[in-house]
């Protein structure tokens, strides 16, 4: 491949689980259809069509979905998303180690055969109250072989030597609201769901837990342990494409996947990951770090936690901010470099009625600057968009070539 020009700056916007299926509760538009996104519309206008981030026979994570519009093919590396999440956190994985990624969740114990997964992330809890039940989890759970390890808010890590990679395992986003009583039930036999069941006596009477019952917010009374993988190795986005990059983003699996491939890792103050993220600091480190590097990664988790949570109102909310806050200020910042390209787009649907991912092909649109000083209109930011255009990757890493202008 001919390098791109060093003089070109490269931007990649992502709205996690931004795009969606029509909704009743929007009289048939989707929440891209229904959020006010003029910076967007304004890429779109230029070039948008669809991508299919995830391969067929691979599950709709975003670790699969952000590989390939990095340029990866995630059939070709992808071992489990818990690696990732594990090289943000800087724990280096031997290689008898198998890393789980580690929810705190809440569960509704109806009867032993009826236990129904009612939170992904035990109702959005902070940090520091993740925190304090990890920490009594790494002292009362402590087994030999076994290291747990804090992350942020519900995101944690388990690594487990000689641990069970071929185990069955659950996204607990991906069955909220269904009863996992046969899933976790000790007949099983299953290594796994042991665990989860250790964890059960340790939460019920933890402070944080006691405190949250009390103020009638949704209880951390289990771990959930899930895509589970071993130390992979991939090239570095340096030597693929000949640009020093960066990643900006509040999850640990997004920074993991920026570890491997060799971007900065560059880290804003107030990023949560939720709705009260810190958006404008995520754009304006993205300028910042283009001084001197080539190619920002800007990834913003909260559209996706509102689909998971089922809200209609905080996506488009979500969505709008990613506009105003990310796009908008980027695009006018990126007017004082000599030249630049910006894409914008969903790495998956993750569609409001599911609360969990999809597979289907998702939008993405992307200018360089001549075609945006140029005033295109005529386009928005929006699935039916993206479809109409005709303009389909369905190698979702070739999208990522493309964008910047590399000759095979």
């Amino acid at each position: 491949m001919t390098p791109p020009g060093n003089k070109i700056k490269y931007v990649l916007l992502i709205g996690d689980g931004m795009a969606d299926y029509p909704l009743v509760e929007l009289d048939g538009k989707t929440a891209l259809e229904a959020a006010h996104t003029p910076h967007m519309d304004r890429i779109a206008a230029c070039r948008i069509g669809l991508v299919k981030t995830v391969p067929t026979g691979l599950s709709p994570g975003s670790d699969v979905a952000n590989l390939s519009l990095l340029g990866y093919d995630p059939t070709l590396c992808i071992t489990g998303r818990a690696p990732f999440e594990a090289a943000s956190m800087g724990i280096a994985l031997r290689a008898r180690d198998v890393a789980f990624r580690m929810n705190l969740v809440t569960l509704d114990f109806r009867s032993p055969g009826e236990i129904l997964m009612v939170s992904h992330s035990s109702g959005d809890i902070p940090t520091p109250e993740g925190r304090a039940i990890v920490k009594t989890l790494q002292q009362d759970m402590a087994l030999p072989g076994i290291a747990i390890h804090p992350g942020v808010a519900y995101r944690h890590l388990l690594v487990w030597e000689d641990g069970p990679l071929a185990a069955e395992t659950v996204p607990p986003h991906d069955v909220l609201d269904q009863n996992m009583g046969a899933y976790l039930d000790p007949d099983r036999n299953d290594p796994v769901a042991a665990l989860i069941r250790r964890s059960w006596d340790i939460l019920k009477r933890h402070p944080v837990n006691l405190t949250r019952q009390k103020d009638g917010r949704k209880e951390a009374n289990s771990i959930w342990l899930w895509g589970q993988g071993k130390a992979l190795n991939i090239p570095r986005f340096r030597d693929k494409f000949g640009l020093k990059g960066g990643v900006i983003s509040a999850v640990d699996l997004l920074k993991g996947i920026g570890v491997y491939a060799g971007l900065r890792s560059i880290t804003v103050e107030g990023a949560t990951g939720y709705l009260d993220t810190n958006y404008a600091g995520k754009a304006r480190e993205a300028l910042a770090a283009l001084e001197d590097l080539d190619f920002m990664f800007v990834h913003v988790e909260a559209p996706d936690e509102a689909s998971h949570n089922g809200n209609i109102r905080e996506k488009i909310q979500a969505i709008e901010a990613f506009d105003q806050k990310v796009v908008g200020p980027v695009l006018k910042g990126l007017g004082t470099f000599p030249d630049y390209r910006i894409m914008v787009a969903s790495d998956h649907f993750t569609p409001i009625s599911l609360k969990t991912h999809a597979a289907d092909p998702a939008p993405f649109a992307w200018a360089g600057k001549a075609e945006l000083t140029s005033g295109r209109q005529g386009s928005a930011f929006t699935e039916a968009f993206a479809k109409a255009s005709g303009l389909y990757f369905e190698n979702g890493f070739e999208l990522m070539p493309s964008f910047l202008g590399l000759a095979a």
